[in-house]
């Protein structure tokens, strides 16, 4: 099986249209910056007060004053622009952003997310998340299906909510699941899995489009 944070980047990249302005959250969505179709026109918003983000620096041509939300460090596009915090969450909370991707702790059927508090750590808060996810007009979760063996796609989220019913659709290395008003629905697998090893993973029902294809 190929790299699963590389699946899951490139499946995720697929999602996007021209003309989009997308969020990366930190973690394994910042990957997705590298595999955004030539054909498509998207501009990479960061809440570290950047539009215009690029794709992750090669170690031969790190600028040191150059990272993304997540300290990762980053290049720029083409009409790249900086500001402060202030526009920073203007942007995210005034509905300017098309697509939020983030990782998540879990998933459940009614489309909340906890992405941020993870147990018996010092954490000081969900910073951005929760208004990148409520401000965004759709926003998809790139994460591994199961952690340790245990599932995220839970029928409710066990952990601290980042936010209620705001994630649209989830991208896992076994599949791609929507969210609707009856609860998750596969609508693409991954062919290393069968759809029973699927539902096994997942801690919620999950039913199957009957237009259900191979993930791509």
């Amino acid at each position: 099986m190929s790299d699963v944070k590389t699946l899951i980047a490139r499946r995720v990249a697929k999602e996007f249209k021209d003309g989009d302005v997308v969020n990366l959250g930190i973690g394994l969505p910042t990957l997705v910056a590298d595999y955004i179709p030539d054909d498509i026109d998207v501009t990479l918003y960061s809440d570290n007060g950047c539009l215009g983000l690029g794709g992750a620096a090669a170690e031969d041509h790190i600028d040191p004053y150059l990272i993304d939300a997540g300290g990762t460090f980053a290049t720029v596009g083409k009409n790249c622009a900086f500001f402060d915090s202030a526009l920073s969450f203007a942007i995210a909370r005034g509905g300017h952003l098309d697509v939020c991707v983030l990782g998540a702790l879990q998933v459940d059927s009614n489309g909340n997310i906890a992405n941020w508090c993870v147990p018996g750590k010092k954490i000081p808060g969900m910073g951005g998340a929760m208004d990148l996810v409520v401000g965004s007009k759709r926003v998809i979760i790139a994460m591994e299906h199961t952690l340790r063996g245990q599932p995220k796609l839970m029928e409710n989220c066990t952990l601290p909510l980042t936010a209620i019913n705001a994630v649209n659709r989830i991208v896992t290395q076994m599949g791609v699941i929507d969210v609707t008003e009856n609860g998750f629905l596969l609508v693409e697998y991954n062919p290393e899995y069968t759809v029973e090893e699927i539902k096994a993973a997942t801690a919620a029902p999950l039913a199957v489009s009957p237009d259900l294809k191979p993930m791509i």
